[in-house]
Order: structure tokens, then sequence, then C-alpha cells
């Protein structure tokens, strides 16, 4: 294929996702974006954000890192699982629980707002 062929395939992508988000986002707020305005279980937002992360990731950066530096990437991916694991059976769970949406919001609230500003220096 050539560079022309390739720039419009990965054009014409774009411009279908823009369709979509176009016609399928009436009458949504922030707050139905960020959280779902809490109607979805935190197994499913957990796994929604795993899938992102893996797919966006995917997408975008492995196929050449595969190519230059073999399946090392690999390694990495299954190390990562145990983090997944955290955040699913962990974190978001507190985050519903105390209806947050970020792990700021989660700092500022447990450890007030002098100390987590102060440990953001560091």
């Amino acid at each position: 294929m050539n560079s022309t062929i390739i720039l419009l395939i990965i054009l014409s992508y774009f411009v279908v996702l823009m369709l979509i988000s176009h016609f399928t986002s009436k009458n949504t707020s922030d707050n139905s974006f960020y959280i779902g305005d809490r109607k979805s279980p935190w197994q499913i937002v957990a796994f929604g954000i795993i899938g992102a992360v893996i797919s966006g990731v995917t997408f975008v950066s492995i196929p050449g890192m595969v190519g230059t530096n073999y399946f090392y990437y690999l390694q990495f991916v299954f190390r990562n699982i145990i983090g997944y694991l955290f955040i699913t059976y962990v974190l978001i769970p507190i985050y519903y629980d105390l209806k947050l949406v970020s792990i700021y919001t989660y700092l500022e609230t447990r450890f007030r707002i002098k100390k987590y500003k102060v440990e953001l220096q560091f």
C-alpha cells in the first residue's frame, strides 16, 4: 500500500468515529460521560477502563514495538494484569462507594487538602 491509501483509511476511520459520536451523544452531560450517571455496576466500568487502555495502546504503538523489540512487551502486559486486578477489585469499588470520579478527589477526602498538596511536591 502506498502512503496515500493509508492516510485515506485513517482519515475515513476518524470521520466514521466522529459521525458515530455525533449521532449517539444526544442530551448527554459531563456527569453521564464520566460516571455514566452511576447506573453501571463498578465491575463493568472497571473492565471498560481496562479494555480502553489495552485497545488504545495496542492500536497505536504495539505493532511497531513488537517489530523492533520482539516480544519483550508481552512480559510487560502479563505484569500489568496484577495492576489491572488491583484497580478492578480495590480502587473502582472505593470510588463508587464514596461517589468519587478520580484519585485526586479520593486523596483530598482521605488526607485533607493540606497533606494532599504537600505530597504532590514529592
